[in-house]
């Protein structure tokens, strides 16, 4: 019996889920380390020396809780792999683009194993963070192409834009890498004893080097929104450049909240969260210049006329008649 095929419209739903879940597991590892969990399973791949399931305490339970979940989205992610293989028709750059993901995953879980095995080394836990960054990336260009519309086309935008659209993606890269520098310098460690060893940078330069990198990015988001709406782009660019800049707005705001608030760990939580929104608006809105095109005026104009063509039945023509001729005697 042949194994069963997907439709386009069917692997691309497959590929939203799993775009959501890639960014769901970075918000359920940050609580992880902001709980001071990271350590409640001292050991990789199994919680403890003794046993691959967690004793019955707290860390150790939101430790395993984690690895659980994270194994089940890697699980789909495998699946969303198989369904591009199985999609019809097949293409190249899909089943690239979802093996990449199993890729991502799988050099997560080396790198998350080290990054226990090794104490929580601050430049480990930065390498987890950035890797689930790119695995985003992947699976956003993957939901992109994956549109049953989709073909390979030219920005709809005019040059300058695309480059300014290039140059957020960067300057988001920047403000992503110099809060894990941020992170590692300050006082969430992740095992709640405060023994592990942070990054020796004075905490108050490198928070003010990422304040200062947000607010380059705010400026270019602001200079975006303005470019999108003096210069010829689609609606699409238009509506995405608003959630960027809606995104940057509360991430601002929550990243002020933090610092005066001096860190708790719920704000943290949120911040991590609004990052992880951030880099993928960005992402969305360079994804944007060469999305598929929505349904053409002209087209549906041309479709409305040929079905006006189509001769009614007599009885019809009659009622159609007898309207036009009342809607006149009443304009007189």
């Amino acid at each position: 019996m042949r194994a069963p095929t997907l439709s386009p419209a069917a692997f691309r739903r497959l590929a939203v889920v799993a775009a959501f879940l890639v960014g769901a597991i970075v918000v359920s590892g940050a609580a992880v380390r902001l709980t001071g969990s990271g350590l409640g399973c001292p050991t990789w791949p199994r919680c403890t020396s003794t046993s691959l399931v967690a004793p019955v305490s707290y860390h150790a339970l939101v430790e395993f809780i984690n690895r659980v979940v994270t194994t089940v989205v890697g699980v789909f992610i495998a699946l969303v792999a198989v369904g591009a293989l199985r999609r019809t028709p097949r293409r190249r750059d899909l089943t690239l683009l979802s093996w990449s993901l199993v890729a991502g995953f799988a050099g997560q879980a080396v790198v998350g194993g080290l990054s226990v095995l090794y104490d929580l080394s601050p430049p480990w836990v930065m390498a987890h963070f950035l890797l689930s960054m790119l695995m985003v990336w992947a699976a956003l260009v993957l939901v992109h192409r994956a549109d049953p519309a989709w073909t390979p086309r030219r920005p709809t935008a005019r040059r300058e834009l695309v480059l300014l659209g290039r140059l957020l993606v960067v300057v988001a890269g920047a403000v992503l890498v110099l809060g894990t520098v941020t992170t590692g310098t300050g006082p969430h460690a992740g095992d709640g004893t405060h023994h592990v060893k942070r990054l020796g940078f004075p905490l108050e330069r490198v928070t003010q080097l990422h304040a200062d990198a947000a607010l380059l990015l705010t400026g270019l988001v602001i200079a975006t929104l303005f470019a999108v709406r003096l210069t010829d782009t689609t609606d699409v660019v238009r509506r995405r450049a608003g959630w960027l800049a809606a995104a940057v707005g509360v991430q601002v705001l929550i990243g002020y909240t933090q610092y005066f608030l001096d860190l708790p760990p719920g704000v943290v939580e949120l911040h991590v969260a609004g990052a992880t929104l951030l880099w993928a608006a960005t992402l969305w809105l360079q994804l944007s210049f060469t999305a598929a095109p929505a349904a053409e005026p002209a087209a549906m104009s041309a479709a409305s006329t040929a079905v006006s063509a189509v001769p009614l039945p007599p009885r019809e023509r009659q009622t159609t008649w007898l309207t036009a001729r009342a809607a006149k005697s009443s304009d007189r």
